[in-house]
């Protein structure tokens, strides 16, 4: 795999990766509650996603339909020669039987995509006797398990969801936004989106996750008064597939709010945007600012005593959402000094620009260069370059970068996939609630590293 680095650095391989290959997408259907990815490839493919995406990124579990639950051809020499479309066909016969789901995904891996097995024509026969069954194309040379989430959703809306001539409901969002599995905290941010939407006055289609009614809010997709790509780049190429398809507007709101004001900015950004009343968000908004202010302020009194000793200058190593999010948490509620930021995701290159933009902007007063970077080695080399002062610094990262941090002297808080020593159930660190469990994990990690 070649790793664009920037303009004047390239590499042949990529040194501890940050994402998993295109059918690593089975992960996006797994995320559908009663969901069942089948998968058309060899037997190591989807093992290797998922202790990439799952297991080393928080334990999140496999869950109804993932981990050693998925279906697969495991194809070997026999279907390399021959081709493996009877195989799949009777994997396809054989899961009907045994797997109990509302929505059926083929995906299909390197194997099935350079033999030319015909995918589609094995899922087409099926779907026209009415069974819930679509494909996807995800060989591991269309891109990382990024590329293969959107892949996979607009497989769903085209096969599955299909064609919508009725009314839109006003108030009505669909929402677009982390991937699942591997945004390590998706779980528990997808609850806090969900619940601060609702209180602003929305209905949502979340589609993946506990909060998720499964296949009926994908079917309800085209009756939404709009899109929201709430994402630096993941998401837009959906949305702008669902405004020529529903003709349905989308709103891109790059910046995942942390904290108060990035929330309370969001939702009157949205409400704003889809002319639903305002009353309903500035009381809930009045709410919930006076509970986050209230535990900021008990918060002052630790903060006021440690100040001294605390960490003000920090890092940021991960992928593009959750990049541009703390950077702006951590610069204009915590007044930390931005020394290295670096995107681990590989942005297609039409995004960047824009993405570097928001660096240039983090508050009226800081701006800060932001690099797009997926091999670790060079990863590390760049920390080890960069200059944090006589402060220990405090980085955000993957699990990979443990080594470098011990050598630094600095603390770690695991914020990106891979994420090897830390469990996570449901917890969030973005909107109002998950702002405050970031600040909780900052400067525990502090004061119990002798901060």
């Amino acid at each position: 795999m070649l790793g664009k680095l920037n303009s004047n650095e390239q590499t042949n391989s990529i040194v501890h990766p940050r994402y998993a290959c295109a059918i690593g997408a089975a992960y996006t259907v797994a995320a559908i509650p009663r969901g069942i990815p089948l998968v058309h490839c060899g037997p190591g493919c989807v093992d290797k996603q998922y202790f990439i995406l799952s297991y080393n990124n928080g334990y999140q579990g496999g869950g109804y339909s993932g981990a050693s639950v998925i279906p697969s051809v495991n194809a070997g020499e026999n279907e390399v020669v021959f081709g493996g479309a009877k195989k799949l066909d009777d994997l396809i016969k054989s899961s009907f039987k045994i797997m109990d789901g509302d929505l059926f995904v083929v995906l299909s891996g390197c194997i099935g995509e350079l033999v030319g097995d015909d995918v589609g024509s094995i899922v087409k026969k099926y779907q026209k006797k009415g069974y819930p069954i679509v494909f996807a194309e995800t060989g591991g040379f269309k891109g990382n398990n990024l590329i293969g989430h959107e892949i996979v959703t607009e497989a769903i809306i085209d096969q599955f969801v299909g064609e919508y001539h009725g009314e839109k409901e006003k108030g009505l969002i669909n929402l677009w936004t982390e991937v699942p599995y591997f945004n390590t905290y998706w779980r528990g941010d997808f609850i806090e989106i969900k619940r601060v939407l609702e209180g602003a006055g929305f209905k949502v289609n979340i589609l993946f996750g506990s909060e998720s009614k499964g296949v009926e809010e994908w079917k309800n997709i085209p009756k939404a008064q709009f899109n929201l790509v709430l994402s630096p780049w993941v998401g837009v190429k959906t949305a702008k597939h669902l405004e020529e398809k529903y003709n349905q507007p989308y709103l891109h709101i790059p910046i995942i709010p942390i904290g108060a004001e990035e929330t309370t900015k969001f939702i009157r950004q949205v409400v704003d945007f889809a002319g639903i009343d305002k009353e309903k968000a500035e009381e809930f908004i009045q709410k919930e600012e006076d509970r986050y202010y209230y535990f900021l302020d008990h918060f002052s009194d630790f903060f006021s005593e440690f100040w001294f000793g605390l960490p003000s200058k920090y890092a940021v190593i991960g992928d593009s959402a959750y990049n541009i999010a703390l950077n702006k948490f951590l610069v204009n509620q915590l007044g930390l000094i931005p020394v290295k930021q670096i995107i681990t995701d590989n942005p297609p290159e039409k995004y960047r620009q824009a993405i570097q933009e928001e660096y240039k902007r983090l508050a009226d007063d800081v701006s800060t260069e932001v690099e797009f970077v997926e091999d670790g080695y060079i990863i590390e080399k760049k920390l080890k370059e960069s200059d944090f002062g006589s402060s220990t610094p405090i980085i955000f990262s993957s699990a990979w970068e443990r080594d470098v941090i011990k050598e630094l002297k600095g603390l770690i808080v695991e914020i990106s996939c891979p994420s090897s020593f830390e469990v996570v159930i449901n917890r969030s660190y973005i909107g109002y609630t998950g702002a405050l469990t970031l600040l909780e994990k900052i400067y525990t990690t502090s004061i119990s590293n002798g901060v």
